[in-house]
């Protein structure tokens, strides 16, 4: 069901998904996006301007104009509340399958590392949540995203991998399987915040997009930009691989609101 609200919203030059626009109702409360809650979604928004909004207790900033982002990740339970001016709305999430995807024959320190290699990835972990934590007031996310590469999808977000007989976390990306040297290209406009070589990752680098939007790119063979270095949408960034964890070249590109990984692939061109 779609209702309107009364409070003329401005328009949501946010890109057009197949569902229509949610509006929660209440005039003095009024909010608007585009797509609906589901696990795994990110959700572009537009509401008045100077409106408080909270996602399950966690503050969602809202730009001068308006904008806003919600994220739902991939184990979200079957209702979210979103309260927006202190008035507390709850918001269905449709749940999604996942595929479950066997991986056989990686070297065996890469499924169980050493002591070593475990406290590298410790503090890599720390590193990745600290960019993947900040809370800017771009707002590049609103462009849109567009396809960082393009080849063969080999892996999909929220499948469970088997490695070597041993499940792991879900797979927290989208990959796009080419040839070693491929082109990876922005997705979106924003600022590196890491650019670094990971014992799993392999050589990544991640942008920031504004309101805790960001986006990560993996086992790159090399990279173009340094921490710091402002990127354009479409522009070159590096160049697809085979570093880190990896049984052949590819891309593997994660979205992120704030420390939640959520599902890029709904978002990018059809």
């Amino acid at each position: 069901m779609k209702r309107r609200a009364a409070l003329a919203l401005p328009a949501l030059a946010l890109p057009a998904l197949a569902l229509p626009a949610l509006v929660l109702a209440r005039p003095a409360a009024a909010v608007e996006w585009r797509g609906a809650a589901s696990q795994g979604a990110l959700l572009l928004g537009q509401g008045a301007a100077g409106q408080r909004l909270m996602l399950d207790g966690q503050p969602v900033r809202v730009s001068p104009g308006g904008l806003f982002v919600l994220g739902f990740g991939r184990d979200h339970g079957p209702s979210a509340t979103l309260s927006v001016n202190g008035v507390a709305r709850h918001i269905p999430v449709a749940r999604r399958e996942w595929d479950v995807q066997n991986i056989t024959g990686l070297p065996p320190a890469q499924v169980t590392p050493d002591a070593a290699a475990l406290e590298r990835i410790r503090t890599e972990r720390e590193r990745l949540a600290a960019v993947r934590g900040l809370d800017s007031t771009r707002v590049d996310f609103a462009q849109g995203f567009a396809w960082p590469a393009r080849g063969r999808i080999s892996g999909v977000f929220g499948s469970q991998r088997v490695l070597n007989g041993q499940p792991r976390q879900p797979h927290y990306g989208l990959d796009v399987a080419g040839p070693v040297g491929t082109p990876i290209l922005a997705a979106a406009s924003g600022v590196v915040t890491l650019a670094a070589e990971f014992h799993f990752f392999g050589k990544l680098m991640v942008l920031d997009h504004g309101h805790g939007v960001n986006t990560l790119y993996a086992h790159l063979s090399a990279m173009d930009l340094r921490e710091g270095d402002e990127v354009r949408q479409g522009q070159r960034m590096g160049a697809m691989g085979a570093t880190g964890r990896v049984t052949g070249p590819h891309l593997h590109f994660s979205l992120g609101w704030y420390r939640l990984w959520l599902d890029p692939q709904p978002l990018l061109p059809a």
